[in-house]
């Protein structure tokens, strides 16, 4: 996409200047960057970064102390995330909030339940939603009835990106979902945001540690040091070579590792 197509479009959300203070502690400080429709925007940073509390501010759990959010062109505020997830903000986070001992189906309508006109769980029509929803991104339930407890971790990420998804969100935040999973279910998850990125109808927020799953799918990048973002912007805007040195040190190490590198 060119720099006059990218401007042109209206980001899905904007985060402009948001700050975060806890007592006399920053954890965030005029943090600004773009997320839009049909992309990833893979936010990096070291541990401590700041990047737990955006996700929270952006997901409800947070009230932001200064600075704006805005979906679509208009400003938003949350007090909590039920009102996050009414603007459309989907977060999954690393422990997924999955009981593995329900079924898939159950899993997929957790607090939501659907029952049947005799006021009984109406466990035919999830389990029919659930397999639906898990194939459109590429994952094949033969057994919605199964216990989730045995799917692989991949699997598991993908229900929970499925069922945010079915439950309204325009803008999905992925708290970590590669981390703690073994290489083959590490690239089942990517290819499963690969997919719904493809699909062009939800602006994806990717978090990770992994600079190399970041170059894989990225499209455009945020990083966080301190709770500031030192360097944001599209592929031809980022060095990509140095993406490990800016998620640990910012612009500095980056420019230390060039030096290094040419001798």
């Amino acid at each position: 996409m060119t720099a006059d197509k990218q401007t042109a479009k209206t980001p899905t959300i904007e985060i402009r200047g948001l700050g975060k203070f806890f007592g006399n502690i920053i954890a965030l400080k005029d943090v600004s960057f773009e997320v839009y429709k049909g992309e990833v925007t893979a936010l990096l940073g070291d541990n401590g970064a700041g990047k737990s509390t955006l996700i929270k501010t952006l997901s409800g759990v947070y009230r932001a102390d200064e600075g704006e959010i805005a979906i679509d062109g208009t400003p938003v505020s949350f007090s909590s995330p039920r009102g996050a997830a009414a603007a459309g903000i989907g977060t999954v986070y690393q422990d997924l909030a999955l009981q593995p001992l329900m079924s898939v189906s159950r899993n997929f309508f957790l607090g939501r339940e659907l029952s049947n006109t005799l006021g009984f769980l109406d466990f035919k029509r999830m389990d029919a939603i659930t397999r639906e929803e898990m194939a459109k991104i590429g994952i094949d339930v033969a057994d919605p009835s199964q216990p989730i407890g045995t799917m692989s971790g991949g699997q598991r990420q993908t229900l929970a990106i499925a069922r945010a998804i079915y439950f309204g969100a325009k803008i999905l935040i992925l708290d970590e979902p590669t981390s703690a999973l073994g290489q083959k279910q590490q690239l089942e998850v990517l290819r499963t945001i690969k997919r719904v990125r493809d699909r062009g109808d939800l602006a994806i927020v990717f978090i990770t540690h992994n600079d190399l799953h970041a170059k894989l799918i990225g499209d455009r990048f945020a990083f966080l040091n301190r709770g500031k973002v030192i360097a944001s912007g599209g592929r031809d805007d980022i060095d990509m070579e140095n993406i490990r040195a800016l998620m640990a040190g910012g612009a500095e190490l980056a420019d230390l590792s060039r030096e290094f590198a040419q001798g």
